[in-house]
């Protein structure tokens, strides 16, 4: 997607060509209309990554949309419904194609 390298899952392979653009074709690729909601998930996903140089486990994004929106504990896996946190999030916030996680 718009010459963006990516792994064969589609994760891209440098967190750092991560753009809004680049999220907005994978989403619909994937069938999934950006609302709000998400780019509030997506924007603090990439904020802790550029603090942290790591991904954020999944109850840091639950606790934020819990905290910015008063989403309840399960928002997250129905902003995200299809291969979960990992499957969707993750790659529409350009990290890496995660090996193992915790889902909060």
């Amino acid at each position: 997607m718009m010459g963006v390298p990516v792994d064969s899952d589609g994760y891209l392979t440098d967190p750092s060509d991560w753009s809004e653009a680049w999220a907005r074709d994978v989403a619909r690729s994937l069938a999934i209309e950006l609302t709000d909601e998400h780019w509030e998930a997506l924007r603090f996903m990439r904020a802790f990554f550029e603090e942290h140089q790591v991904a954020p486990d999944a109850r840091f994004v639950i606790r934020h949309l819990t905290a910015v929106r008063g989403a309840h504990r399960n928002r997250l896996f129905e902003l995200f419904p299809q291969g979960g946190y990992a499957g969707q999030a993750c790659k529409l916030a350009g990290m890496r194609r995660p090996r193992a996680w915790s889902t909060g």
